[in-house]
């Protein structure tokens, strides 16, 4: 059972118009890695988990609250030594993005992550959104992926029910917002979390260890 446990990707959910999973982005597998883990990485619409599901307004809405995750951004960033930057774009939506990182996940494996974090640059470092399918052909075809083959695929009802599937997933899963992470049945909730989630993956322990 031991030897299962540490063979299972930890899993990592995460939204594109995150910051919050952006910056996650780029540590987990840094992270899992020393850890002998794989990552698993998974899409989904804090559009429905939070505003949604939980009843909430985008945080950047809230009174005060807003002026601080726009400073807190940006220390973030420097702390961990990555690029960033706001975008100001509204209305972005990453359901384009997530439907065609999942077709990639199922043909084009080994491109899906890097696609995803070319997605990640595209809205959280160059600035430029990501809502059209036409942002994620172009980002695929800058992998050597099959743009046109991912662009009909994202018109077919397949597509959307795989996003579908996915965020009815993250839901049962209890994810909840991003990013989102479980390992061993353990869920750990914000890129601030990471130090307990590497924590957990080296002494699968919570008392104080010596």
């Amino acid at each position: 059972m031991a030897d299962e446990r540490r063979a299972a990707p930890v899993e990592f959910w995460f939204d594109f118009v995150s910051p919050y999973a952006y910056f996650g982005s780029t540590q987990i597998e840094r992270v899992v890695a020393r850890h002998g883990r794989a990552v698993d990485w998974r899409p989904v619409l804090i559009g429905i988990t939070v505003l949604k599901v939980m009843g909430m307004r985008p945080l950047l809405e809230y009174p005060m609250k807003g002026d601080y995750l726009r400073r807190d951004g940006a220390r973030v960033a420097e702390l961990l030594g990555v690029p960033f930057r706001h975008h100001g774009l509204e209305r972005v939506n990453s359901v384009a993005a997530s439907r065609a990182f999942l077709w990639l996940k199922r043909e084009d494996p080994e491109r899906a992550v890097p696609f995803a974090r070319r997605m990640f640059d595209r809205l959280w470092v160059r600035g430029a959104d990501i809502t059209p399918v036409q942002a994620s052909a172009e980002e695929a075809a800058a992998l050597g992926a099959d743009a046109a083959a991912l662009r009909a695929a994202l018109e077919q009802p397949e597509a959307k029910q795989a996003l579908k599937d996915e965020v009815d997933a993250a839901l049962a899963r209890g994810v909840f917002g991003v990013p989102f992470f479980i390992a061993d049945g353990e869920a750990f909730w914000g890129s601030d979390r990471l130090p307990m989630l590497e924590h957990w993956l080296q002494h699968r322990r919570w008392d104080p260890v010596r």
